[in-house]
């Protein structure tokens, strides 16, 4: 898994939440390094964030998330206005896009997205609830920076946006 972590701290974290390492058991300076990282919402403290979802209900879930870490969040229900708004936003920091979408899904999205070249390097997160085999694979080869299943872990969630929004 390749992740753009610039600090040992990172590293360690993200480490630690996927080998499911219980933090108990860390000597208690990891701890400490650990706790300062989860409690900071620096890299995420007024960066702007745009939730492509066609369900209501997840807008609303993901928003409050976000909105908790000091996040400003903006919606789309649908890809091609996922894209104006984009192309509008020139201070947009991150992009939460759902796959499973009608009309425009989120594959066709991320490519056109992706075909734009200030918006190469932009992070987008794919969500799906899909979660087959294969799928995270094909969200990468589409132009998703990294993946997510649904039902959405939040504190997942707020991981990967801290490696991918430390800068």
């Amino acid at each position: 898994m390749l992740k753009d972590v610039q600090s040992p701290d990172r590293l360690f974290d993200e480490t630690a939440l996927f080998l499911h390492r219980v933090v108990a058991n860390l000597p208690e300076p990891k701890q400490q390094m650990l706790a300062r990282l989860h409690n900071s919402n620096e890299a995420l403290r007024k960066r702007k964030a745009l939730v492509v979802d066609d369900d209501a209900r997840n807008i609303f879930a993901l928003t409050t998330v976000l909105e908790n870490h000091e996040m400003e969040v903006l919606s789309a229900t649908n890809g091609r206005q996922a894209i104006e708004i984009i192309k509008n936003e020139p201070d947009l920091s991150v992009v939460l896009m759902d796959i499973m979408m009608p009309e425009m899904d989120g594959y066709e999205t991320l490519r056109e997205i992706r075909k734009i070249p200030e918006f190469r390097a932009l992070p987008i997160l794919a969500l799906t609830a899909k979660a087959m085999k294969g799928d995270r694979e094909k969200c990468l080869e589409a132009g998703a920076s990294d993946y997510i299943a649904k039902p959405v872990n939040t504190d997942q969630l707020i991981s990967l946006l801290r490696v991918w929004l430390y800068r």
